[in-house]
């Protein structure tokens, strides 16, 4: 049986090995035992509670996009290539961007993000008023907001150790997979509320709360990375030395392949729920509630997610989560009627925070920060760089077999990668994430 200190040793490398010898004084244990509460940590809330407001302004927008198009143009073509426009720099840039956050300055790099998509948003409303608005505009639009996104949200990843103490880095994960769920669950409905009040207004609403989150940014005093003593080298180098970092790394290599055999089975779960709904007679109002019940499992999961860390190790909480998420996608083919689709749908998205949360929080105390950013990006390029051939993989299944058979289909590699996950001895001996960050300080 491999110990505990095995994993570590195994995952860290010299880079942990030297930040342990920096925080084992008994001074610095003593004071990791005292921590503030988070909320009592001001960079963090500033952080925070500015992606909290972003968030859910990109999740309105997101919403109005098609539904501006739509009204421009009468053309659900065009308005399927504006929204490819806003996804395709992340497939596109992930990698590339991943090395560049661990090149520059993070900070910088956050605020003149949101600075180019408040203006880029903003533009949207100053056209509509002067009679002005375009697809091409739309296009530009939705092409300098993805590609910003793509740098910004593998910064705010990266710069997360370095804004609250190691010790807590599994509560600030579980407290970020909030603003995910939060949005999700309000962002589509006030997206569409504001829309009604006004077409130019859920994109004014997202501009202002970009600039919410760079007048935030500017008010942190956290250094968000180490200082960089090496030259920088051509950039697919350091792409390919981030790869080649994780691939040596025997559990988080199968981390990034678990996440991707669970999340690319799935991809396609809002049109095969909305098959299986409308084959149950749902109404437009029905579906609607239906999605609500993710959002509200979503939640949920957000909140358990601290609480869980805490009582489980990372290995155990892991492969829970997987057979979870896979069992309950199961559930969905077998629903008799509406109300326990419902229920399946929310306890299917219950582990979707819980099973990122850990995660995330695993990536951040085990990799070396010079090279976050990469490693981070690389995750991130699997969890939703995949979503393009998923989704058609999903619209060919339900064509050809029905949705019920394309969910029992979906769950066999979920399944498979779940039962990998259990007979992977390594996985299994990851100590909870406290003693992870204890072990560093002790």
């Amino acid at each position: 049986m491999i110990s505990e200190q095995d994993i570590l040793n195994d995952q860290s490398g010299g880079a942990e090995s030297s930040r342990s010898s920096e925080l084992s004084s008994p001074s610095s244990a003593k004071e990791v035992r005292h921590l503030a509460p988070l909320w009592h940590n001001r960079d963090f809330m500033l952080l925070w509670s500015s992606q909290l407001l972003s968030s859910v302004g990109s999740e309105v927008s997101l919403l109005a996009f098609p539904l501006l198009v739509l009204g421009i143009t009468h053309s659900a073509i065009q308005a399927g290539l504006v929204g490819a426009l806003r996804s395709l720099p992340f497939a596109l840039l992930c990698l590339p961007a991943g090395a560049f956050i661990d090149r520059w300055d993070r900070k910088r790099v956050m605020l003149i993000c949101d600075t180019g998509r408040a203006l880029a948003l903003g533009s949207i409303p100053v056209a509509l008023w002067l009679g002005r608005l375009g697809l091409l505009q739309l296009c530009l639009v939705a092409l300098v907001e993805g590609t910003l996104m793509t740098f910004f949200s593998v910064a705010q990843i990266a710069c997360l150790p370095h804004v609250v103490p190691k010790a807590q880095i599994p509560a600030a994960s579980a407290q970020n997979q909030v603003i995910d769920s939060t949005s999700w669950t309000l962002g589509p409905f006030l997206g569409g509320f504001l829309y009604g009040v006004g077409h130019a207004v859920p994109f004014l609403t997202d501009a202002i709360s970009y600039v919410c989150s760079v007048l935030s940014i500017f008010l942190m005093h956290a250094r968000f990375q180490e200082g960089r003593t090496e030259e920088p080298r051509k950039i697919w180098y350091e792409i390919g030395e981030g790869l080649l970092w994780l691939w040596r790394e025997h559990v988080l290599r199968f981390l990034a392949l678990l996440t991707l055999g669970l999340v690319f089975p799935t991809v396609g779960f809002t049109l095969i729920l909305i098959v299986l709904a409308q084959d149950l007679h749902a109404t437009p109002l029905a579906i609607g509630m239906l999605f609500a019940s993710g959002g509200v499992g979503s939640i949920a999961g957000a909140v358990l997610s601290g609480p869980l860390q805490k009582r489980f190790a990372v290995g155990p909480l892991t492969i829970g989560a997987a057979w979870v998420w896979a069992v309950s996608w199961l559930a969905l083919a077998v629903a008799p009627n509406l109300w326990v689709l419902g229920v399946a749908n929310g306890v299917s998205f219950i582990v979707v925070p819980v099973f990122y949360s850990v995660q995330s929080s695993y990536r951040l105390i085990v990799i070396p920060d010079h090279l976050q950013g990469r490693v981070q990006s690389v995750f991130r390029l699997l969890s939703l760089g995949s979503m393009p051939l998923g989704l058609a993989l999903a619209g060919l299944l339900i064509q050809w077999i029905g949705p019920a058979q394309t969910v029992v289909l979906l769950f066999v590699p979920q399944a498979l990668i779940a039962l990998f996950a259990t007979l992977n001895r390594r996985l299994r001996a990851i100590p909870s994430l406290s003693d992870l960050a204890r072990k560093d300080l002790e």
